[in-house]
């Protein structure tokens, strides 16, 4: 039974002492877990494979925006929260939670290498009432067709000897309003009693839990969330498409729509997805339909509309240089503004301005960066350089940082394409600008 500790831990080596729980990936969704419990009054301890995260850690350095270095360290100086790469550990703790990455294969389907090794880690360490949560994103039945029997091989019986559970993750990065503790927690544990003992865990904790029937249900939820937001995305960057083609404002018409007190949900347009959950979420759903003779349609229509946004927004700035420029975009200097996948992070992942500059240096363009957030592109093995619009013939607006001076921007730039409208109504009166 996991109880809450009243007093700090003295320091010891991970090993040997006991924990309320070990979270296993020290991530942007495991360090804000563990920061989370810690501040709870739980002790925790972070697995990870990198000796470089962990050594950080356990000098009270976070490598995640959104658990600043000085609200770790207090909490790494009372010993609630340690790290390791040591799986043993698992043996010392109440309850082991799975934060790892879900990602897409290169043939676009799920990949659950990484939970699956760590299923295999947990099951050669699992005792008799441990309580195990997965918390990584993924399709409905993992936690019971997948995990279980790896974990079972142990001996131990799920809802038996141990507790099983799926609680997603819902992290937004860089979202200060809205964070692990205060964002409503849904469980659903493979029997009623699993659920209930995972809810304990979480309660003190964070603000809200929400129970549901089965892990099936949680797994689901989660896929909705993000698919929800993929197919309205999708909704308005065809819609921008045919406004351009009718030549009317699409921002205009989005924010005229988003005066509805009811029935309407703004999204923007945008130069294609980004981020761990919205470009990868509905295909581990499509996937799994097949299983079941389903084809979701709807959801693929609207991962097609997304896919190709990348593709639009090069042939717009073709089109702005051509208009206003007098260039083609072989042999032109195009700046990217913004490669973030959101605006004031420097998280890249799945980032449409990664796909952009791709596209726009096979069209024989010359493409530099520049992010405040980003220091290093790998990917495209680029630096960002200073922001000089002068020096290029376009600039392309992919992620709207709101520390950019945007009107300062558009008066030194020769032709600017604005992808987020980040100018707003003076940039889209000025015919300099272009937009979606």
């Amino acid at each position: 039974m996991l109880e809450e500790r009243t007093q700090p831990q003295a320091p010891g080596e991970p090993e040997t002492q006991t924990w309320d729980a070990a979270v296993v990936g020290a991530g942007y969704v495991g360090v804000p877990l563990a920061h989370t419990l810690g501040s709870a009054g739980r002790s925790v301890i972070l697995i990870d494979v990198s000796e470089q995260v962990v050594d950080g850690l356990n000098r009270g350095e976070s490598h995640i925006v959104d658990v600043p270095s000085e609200q770790l360290a207090p909490l790494v100086e009372s010993g609630r929260i340690r790290a390791t790469t040591d799986y043993d550990v698992l043996r010392n703790a109440d309850a082991v939670l799975i934060a790892l990455p879900t990602p897409l294969s290169k043939q676009r389907e799920p990949d659950l290498s990484i939970v699956i090794g760590a299923a295999e880690q947990i099951a050669a360490r699992l005792k008799r009432g441990h309580l195990v949560i997965l918390e990584s994103t993924t399709y409905p039945r993992t936690t019971r067709d997948i995990i279980r029997p790896i974990l079972e091989r142990s001996g131990l019986e799920a809802g038996r000897d141990f507790s099983l559970a799926y609680s997603p993750e819902r992290v937004d990065p860089g979202n200060r309003a809205w964070t692990t503790k205060t964002v409503p927690k849904v469980v659903g544990g493979v029997t009623p009693e699993c659920t209930e003992r995972a809810a304990r865990l979480y309660e003190g904790a964070v603000d809200t839990v929400h129970r549901v029937s089965t892990p099936e249900a949680a797994e689901l939820t989660k896929l909705l969330e993000n698919i929800f937001r993929s197919v309205n995305i999708a909704l308005v960057n065809e819609l921008a498409q045919l406004c351009e083609r009718m030549e009317i404002d699409v921002w205009e018409v989005i924010e005229a729509a988003a005066t509805k007190p009811f029935g309407f949900m703004s999204f923007q347009p945008g130069p294609g997805l980004g981020g761990h959950c919205i470009p990868i979420d509905p295909f581990y759903l499509t996937w799994k339909a097949r299983e079941y003779d389903f084809a979701t349609e709807f959801i693929e229509l609207a991962g097609k509309v997304n896919e190709n946004m990348p593709y639009y927004c090069r042939s717009l700035v073709s089109q702005a240089l051509n208009h206003g420029r007098q260039r083609s975009l072989s042999g032109s200097k195009v700046l990217v503004l913004g490669v973030a996948y959101k605006a004031d992070i420097g998280d890249t992942r799945e980032s449409p301005a990664i796909k952009l500059i791709e596209l726009l240096r096979t069209a024989g363009a010359e493409v530099a960066y520049h992010d405040p957030f980003v220091p290093q592109l790998c990917e495209a093995e680029l630096s960002s350089v200073d922001l000089d619009p002068e020096a290029h013939d376009c600039v392309v607006i992919v992620t709207a940082h709101s520390q950019l001076d945007y009107a300062d921007l558009v008066r030194r730039s020769h032709v600017v394409v604005d992808l987020r409208n980040a100018t707003g109504k003076e940039g889209r009166a000025n015919p300099k600008v272009w937009t979606l």
